[in-house]
């Protein structure tokens, strides 16, 4: 640039000694010029230099940023092969679980049939002794225990005190009682004796065990001799260990003087079938 200037000045020199003012004035603004051109193409020079290192930065950051979204894509398209995997997985889980829960469903449903059967033989038992044996009377009672149907009776319509020999009274309820069992043919009938805790012993009997016992066998052979089949009666005594209230009165022990003869129906497919559902849920739960 400065051998321009320097040449352009000799020249301007050189042909002022050769040309007339009017031509140097000329040369001189067209030097003038042309050093303008020459300053304007310098700016503009500076401004591509500029702006092609700002495009070249560019060019590297964006270059940088692709490289970063090609990487991301790559563990995208992985991450989601693993989730593919796991969806699958996770669908087949889902369908099994849900297998299950209609297993479980069924069983239950099972379950809640068998007791429902249950207890509409439960009820129709107790409306059936109801309507043989009555209502009528406060020393009889007909009611259900842990779903079991029972006929409990005073001891003064039975025996006479101290005594395992049944009143005249007694057959009557008991022919009652037998009419019930042998139009069921598939129940049992279990005879529980029961005593206050006044110490008994006369004759062969040792204590209240034997009376109870004994009462429950008398009961039981009047029930036989109704018609009863021997193999639907079941005897059994509890002594004076059950109470009801405490022996404390006269009153009182008179209630615990009674026996209870819980009729049971033969629906051991029920049981088995409740059992066996129910220590499988068990096991499942566990």
């Amino acid at each position: 640039m400065k051998k321009l200037i320097i040449l352009g000045a000799v020249a301007l020199l050189t042909l002022s000694s050769c040309v007339s003012k009017k031509e140097y004035m000329a040369l001189e603004e067209k030097q003038k010029n042309t050093q303008d051109l020459l300053n304007t193409a310098t700016v503009k020079l500076n401004s591509c230099l500029a702006d092609e290192a700002a495009s070249a930065a560019r060019l590297t950051e964006l270059q940088a940023r692709l490289a970063d979204m090609k990487a991301n894509n790559l563990a995208l398209i992985e991450s989601t092969k693993d989730m593919t995997v796991l969806t699958t997985q996770g669908a087949r889980n889902v369908e099994k679980s849900l297998e299950s829960l209609k297993e479980k469903d069924l069983r239950i449903t099972r379950l809640q049939d068998a007791l429902t059967k249950k207890d509409s033989v439960t009820l129709a038992l107790v409306t059936s002794l109801k309507k043989e044996v009555g209502l009528n009377d406060p020393d009889i009672e007909i009611n259900v225990e842990k779903s079991v149907v029972f006929i409990s009776l005073s001891d003064k319509l039975l025996f006479k005190s101290g005594s395992y020999d049944i009143t005249t009274r007694a057959n009557d309820i008991l022919g009652k009682v037998a009419t019930v069992i042998n139009g069921k043919p598939n129940f049992e009938a279990m005879v529980e004796g029961h005593t206050d805790n006044v110490p008994y012993s006369k004759g062969v009997l040792i204590d209240n065990w034997d009376l109870s016992v004994k009462r429950s066998t008398a009961i039981v052979r009047a029930l036989q001799g109704l018609g009863v089949k021997p193999e639907q009666l079941i005897a059994a005594g509890r002594g004076d260990h059950i109470p009801l209230v405490p022996n404390t009165t006269a009153e009182n022990k008179a209630i615990n003087r009674r026996t209870k003869i819980y009729i049971l129906p033969k629906i051991d497919q029920f049981y088995e079938m409740i059992e066996t559902e129910m220590k499988s849920l068990s096991k499942e739960g566990n």
